[in-house]
């Protein structure tokens, strides 16, 4: 899965524009079979099963200006020292910001924030239009209402096929105090966010 939602859901090969749908493997399936399934976008559709969560991903450009992007990719890597990661496409109209800046936030999204994550994976709008933010000590985008925050330092930067691998050191975060029941987080699952409760 890609990082950036609004690239993700709507990316493949004009060849593989058709989802290959093959079905559970059986004991009786060939390695021929297996190989005969992988495609970009058989690959996509499995990935796809996967649910993460999903977060707002922002910096500051070269003027000074908020850039930030939705993202699905968010994961933790170390707890010492503390490290998280992300992943952005190369090609992704943000990379100049990201590439440059040393500082980043990662804004994790509740459910009911299902419309900014919808605002933040879309092209041609301005994101931060009427947009409450504060800025962290470093000076990043922090948003208001979300889950979780961590502000990063960059750490290490991994060239990975067609996106780059971000992994930040975290200087600060902070969490809502909320029960369960009311700490829902926004979920990606098959290309579609979601809003439902957890099950407890």
């Amino acid at each position: 899965m890609g990082a950036d939602v609004s690239k993700t859901a709507g990316r493949g090969r004009a060849a593989e524009a058709q989802p290959h749908e093959s079905g559970p493997l059986g004991p009786g399936d060939s390695a021929a079979r297996l190989q005969a399934d992988f495609t970009t976008r058989h690959l996509r559709d499995a990935l796809g099963m996967y649910a993460t969560g999903v977060a707002i991903v922002t910096t500051l450009d070269g003027q000074q200006s908020p850039v930030g992007l939705t993202i699905s990719s968010f994961a933790s890597v170390s707890l010492e020292p503390p490290l998280v990661l992300w992943s952005l496409e190369q090609q992704s109209a943000s990379m100049p910001a990201f590439a440059a800046q040393q500082h980043f936030a990662i804004n994790v999204l509740a459910a009911h924030q299902l419309p900014l994550a919808q605002r933040f994976a879309s092209r041609g709008v301005d994101r931060f239009k009427d947009l409450p933010i504060v800025a962290s000590p470093s000076g990043m985008p922090l948003l208001p209402e979300a889950l979780a925050w961590f502000e990063c330092r960059r750490q290490a930067v991994h060239v990975a096929g067609d996106h780059r691998i971000f992994i930040g050191e975290v200087l600060r975060t902070g969490y809502q105090s909320l029960p369960p029941q009311e700490a829902t987080p926004l979920l990606y699952h098959r290309g579609r966010l979601y809003q439902q409760p957890l099950k407890l």
